[in-house]
């Protein structure tokens, strides 16, 4: 049976997002095809899990909810994961960069594109064209009309954590005046981080 590397699996809020405080199972995959420099994933870390192996983990927990994060979770699951998360009563979301193809039985799309970061780099542009909701990291770009064209029932803007309590707030300010002046984007928080849990 093919193995996974996975970083961690653990029950925690959902702090992003359409589903912020949602109590969720995170299934975090190690190992991503982009490099950004504020990822928060070691991907050096991890063990490696069967299918099976991942379902058992997750079924110890009580909450419907489980995310399916990275890393790139894409470059590891399938539909056969996703079937066996289902068949335990689970509702399945992945959050993904967008540039590889998805299984078609997923219940929830959190599509996060990188293009940005990435501009010369054909490995980072977006593959799937339909999500659920849209989050784009806010951080030096000040035109992001363009994601509109991409089909989804939310589309968010969230404040990148720099790791710069100045920067975060300058951030944080400017992404309000540019919500204000476009109110088809919600604002995204990272509500864990704020709360101070995982």
């Amino acid at each position: 049976m093919e193995r996974k590397k996975i970083n961690e699996i653990f029950y925690s809020l959902q702090g992003e997002g359409a589903f912020s405080g949602v109590p969720a199972i995170f299934v975090r995959f190690s190992g991503c095809n982009l490099k950004c420099s504020f990822c928060d994933t070691k991907h050096e870390e991890g063990k490696y899990l069967t299918n099976a192996e991942i379902i058992q983990e997750v079924a110890q927990f009580p909450a419907r909810h489980v995310v399916l994060t990275g890393g790139e979770p894409s470059l590891f699951i399938d539909a056969d994961l996703v079937d066996g998360l289902h068949s335990i009563g689970k509702f399945v979301a992945i959050e993904t960069n967008g540039t590889r193809e998805l299984p078609t039985n997923l219940d929830w799309i959190t599509l996060s594109p990188k293009s940005y970061f990435f501009p010369k780099q054909a490995n980072a542009e977006i593959k799937i064209s339909r999500c659920d909701e849209l989050k784009v990291l806010f951080l030096y770009q000040s035109d992001f009309e363009h994601y509109l064209q991409i089909p989804a029932k939310h589309y968010f803007l969230q404040p990148c954590d720099t790791g710069n309590a100045i920067r975060n707030k300058e951030l944080q300010v400017a992404l309000i005046e540019y919500l204000l002046a476009h109110p088809r984007w919600r604002l995204s928080l990272q509500l864990h981080k704020l709360l101070g849990v995982r």
